[in-house]
């Protein structure tokens, strides 16, 4: 079940981005940090609601962040449809015990439903230049690639922004 995250959850979600964390550093991806995501970024995500979370029953398997809000690194990117009415993928992360099992598929499914259901024009997000995986899903799922951004706290690699039109 695929619902808002509660404030009570955020150790849990931590440890679970920080277990996504391990697992990346593990295949030489140095995407996530003590830096990123952060307590306070799962915070400002609950307060305004858009955090959401797959459980099963007591497991958290899974999160996902679903946004209007346009991060300023985006702003030089071009994009294929105008800086109006757009949602913003972020922090999409599944336990490395329930990775490969399409829980990814899941929330996205579920983000993209979102997106169809509320008249937003299209989805945008980033995904890190060194995460082959990542790049193949979203690629996979109809998303263009059309630029780099940098995220300093993150990398010095660059990360690639993507695009659905919906």
């Amino acid at each position: 079940m695929i619902r808002c995250a509660k404030i009570l959850e955020i150790p849990e979600i931590l440890g679970l981005t920080k277990a996504c964390a391990k697992q990346m550093e593990k295949r030489g991806i140095f995407q996530w940090n003590e830096e990123y995501p952060s307590r306070e970024a799962f915070e400002n995500d609950i307060s305004r609601k858009e955090l959401y979370v797959l459980k099963s029953e007591n497991t958290l398997i899974g999160c996902i962040t679903i946004t209007t809000y346009m991060d300023e690194e985006y702003v030089p990117i071009k994009w294929l449809t105008p800086n109006e009415n757009n949602i913003y993928i972020h922090r999409l992360a599944v336990d490395p015990k329930f990775q490969g099992k399409g829980y990814a598929q899941m929330l996205m499914n579920f983000a993209e439903n979102y997106a169809l259901e509320n008249k937003y024009i299209s989805i945008r997000l980033d995904t890190f230049s060194q995460n082959k995986r990542n790049q193949n899903f979203y690629a996979q799922r109809g998303y263009q690639k059309l630029g780099n951004v940098y995220f300093p706290k993150q990398s010095h690699s660059p990360f690639y922004c993507y695009e659905l039109v919906l």
